[in-house]
């Protein structure tokens, strides 16, 4: 499958917008870019930096920037005349294929509104299911490249028809990669971490990143979205976080922040947390907008794993647990009480947390006696029912 937009160029964009990222990583970025831009003569691209975003890393030469929409604009009719030739030839599997040709040509330079069009166009004239989904699979690609979501998650309910109509087991695999990255985009995190981590086993899309990034990106997923007995099962143990520990520098830090919070390690638990929020979270272009929440939702996971198994102990004991102060414990702890996303309370005064978690077996109970009342007022509404249909009968 055509691997364009180049999608690690978002990254670096991603990058040089973020100011706050390091200076070398930006340098980088920087480099990959402008040796991209030039090289591939991508001048919609140039062009979109330069207006849309005043991107002051990317400096502007306007003589470049016309010599590369003459070679764009060349490149195009030479692609067009091949289509002419198809239509007098009338094949129009080649007309189909030539249109698509053009559209990852546009993609592949940056122009986003021209490519979908194409794109579009090449769709409506391909025959076959498994060639449309491949149309639509580069459309949702050009969506990703510029962070239109609500693009993607279009796409993404279009390709899902054509595939329960007749998708192959390869574009199947392959939607599974392109909907978790999407549910990661948008805060979907259980949904993204059935999805990748369906994925792995049978990862091919290369097109959307290396497979060492969907593991991790799985790996971050499953974190915050599973149990602590399906994230050993799917994560600690799986067979493709365990191949890449040795080769990967890059997901120890996620193997450390799993590992710990099962075995209920937790000041190394907020420390490899802390490490990811900066290797991983911040740095990337789709976790970036959802790294405080991230963040946040850890810490509550890690508190409410910690007090499942008690029910009270000293915010002096829990805080050495963690690692931190009793003020930042106490400070943090009372962000999540009031929301009823950790089931306890604080005793400041004697510096106690009692846990309040709701007794399962007695709302199981109470639910019960519920629906059984609702069944005997039924029951006594049928019963008068058929006495009444009787005496009209007798009568």
């Amino acid at each position: 499958m055509s691997s364009v937009p180049d999608l690690s160029l978002a990254q670096d964009i991603f990058v040089l917008q973020s100011t706050s990222l390091p200076r070398a990583l930006q340098d980088e970025s920087q480099k990959r870019l402008i040796t991209a831009i030039e090289n591939g003569n991508k001048a919609p691209l140039y062009y979109y930096l330069h207006t849309s975003l005043d991107l002051p890393q990317i400096p502007w030469d306007e003589e470049k920037y016309q010599a590369m929409v003459a070679k764009n604009s060349e490149d195009v009719k030479a692609l067009e005349k091949t289509i002419a030739e198809a239509e007098e030839a009338g094949g129009e599997m080649e007309i189909a294929e030539g249109w698509v040709k053009v559209g990852e040509y546009l993609a592949g330079v940056g122009d986003k509104e021209k490519a979908t069009f194409t794109l579009r166009k090449a769709y409506d004239l391909t025959p076959g299911v498994g060639a449309k989904i491949d149309i639509l699979f580069a459309i949702i690609r050009v969506g990703m490249f510029f962070d239109d979501k609500s693009a993607v998650g279009r796409e993404l309910e279009n390709v899902k028809v054509l595939i329960d109509r007749g998708g192959d087991w390869d574009r199947r695999n392959r939607l599974k990669t392109y909907d978790g990255l999407y549910s990661l985009s948008i805060r979907k995190f259980s949904e993204a971490a059935d999805m990748l981590l369906d994925s792995l086993s049978t990862f091919t899309s290369t097109e959307l990143c290396t497979y060492e990034e969907v593991v991790q990106y799985a790996m971050l997923a499953a974190g915050v979205a599973l149990g602590r007995v399906p994230l050993k099962t799917k994560v600690i143990d799986s067979p493709e976080v365990l191949s890449l520990l040795s080769t990967t520098p890059s997901i120890e830090p996620l193997a450390r922040m799993t590992n710990s919070l099962y075995l209920c390690d937790y000041a190394s638990y907020f420390k490899a947390l802390v490490e990811v929020d900066e290797s991983h979270l911040k740095v990337n272009r789709y976790l970036a907008p959802h790294a405080k929440y991230y963040v946040k939702e850890m810490r509550r996971k890690g508190y409410s794993q910690l007090l499942e198994s008690y029910r009270a102990l000293s915010l002096k004991s829990m805080a050495e647990a963690f690692g931190v102060s009793v003020e930042f414990l106490d400070n943090d702890l009372s962000k999540f009480i009031p929301q009823k996303k950790i089931n306890c309370v604080i005793d400041r005064v004697n510096g106690i947390i009692e846990t309040n978690r709701p007794d399962n077996k007695n709302a199981q109970y109470q639910l019960f006696i519920k629906q059984g009342d609702i069944l005997l007022t039924r029951l006594q509404k049928y019963g008068t029912a058929v006495r009444m249909s009787g005496s009209e009968r007798v009568a």
